[in-house]
């Protein structure tokens, strides 16, 4: 008989075992999210004005389509989870001054950029999925398969955020971006750090989350 008290688990695993969120990160199963999504009024309006604003670049439309590519494919069950595991971020005020991001727990996952007319993105996951012994070691990266994932080999380049196996991946153009999401390898290691994180508790960024920018991710 089991010991765990239901008080005492955290993230994902209220919602989904481990076992499926193994086989959902593995791509062998889906995983059921019904259900009516969280919402804040509140919340809802303090960012409508900052979607109206990315709405007027030139860039939203791309964005967005890749945005939704990114909640489909990389969001272990959204709407169950949305905004207390998981929350977007419109037009956020940091110094780099993205267009959208996406984050759990302390982590940033995923981030969308402009870049002139068009758009680059910035995926943060396990250095150990991209090396090429599957270690934690720098030195180890392997280049070849990241030049694979996108349209030019140009497009792709990596740094090393700090933390242990963190690595983060950037990637230029949309077509690219869509390749790079579409790379059976890169889908993988994407859902297990983003499982990593959205087991680790609830999320630190909820009043920052854009539910006019999640509509678009979820309906």
């Amino acid at each position: 008989m089991s010991t765990t008290s239901p008080k005492s688990v955290k993230g994902l695993r209220q919602f989904v075992g481990l076992e499926q969120q193994r086989n959902w990160m593995k791509g062998r199963a889906a995983l059921r999210d019904d259900g009516e999504r969280s919402d804040s009024p509140e919340l809802r309006l303090k960012y409508v004005t900052r979607f109206q604003k990315l709405l007027r670049r030139p860039q939203a439309q791309q964005a967005l389509e890749i945005l939704r590519i990114y909640s489909q494919n990389c969001i272990p069950v959204p709407r169950k989870t949305e905004r207390y595991y998981w929350s977007v971020s419109c037009l956020p005020s940091t110094s780099d001054r993205p267009l959208i991001r996406v984050n759990a727990s302390w982590m940033e996952l995923f981030t969308l950029y402009a870049d002139a007319e068009g758009i680059r993105a910035r995926f943060i996951v396990h250095l150990s999925d991209f090396a090429t012994d599957r270690s934690s070691a720098q030195r180890y990266v392997d280049e070849p398969f990241l030049e694979q994932c996108v349209t030019l080999p140009e497009d792709v380049s990596y740094f090393f955020p700090r933390g242990e196996d963190i690595f983060g991946i950037k990637v230029r153009g949309s077509s690219s971006i869509r390749k790079f999401l579409a790379m059976t390898r890169v889908l993988r290691a994407i859902r297990a750090f983003n499982l990593t994180h959205m087991n680790r508790g609830r999320n630190a960024y909820q009043g920052s989350h854009c539910y006019s920018l999640a509509d678009q991710m979820l309906d």
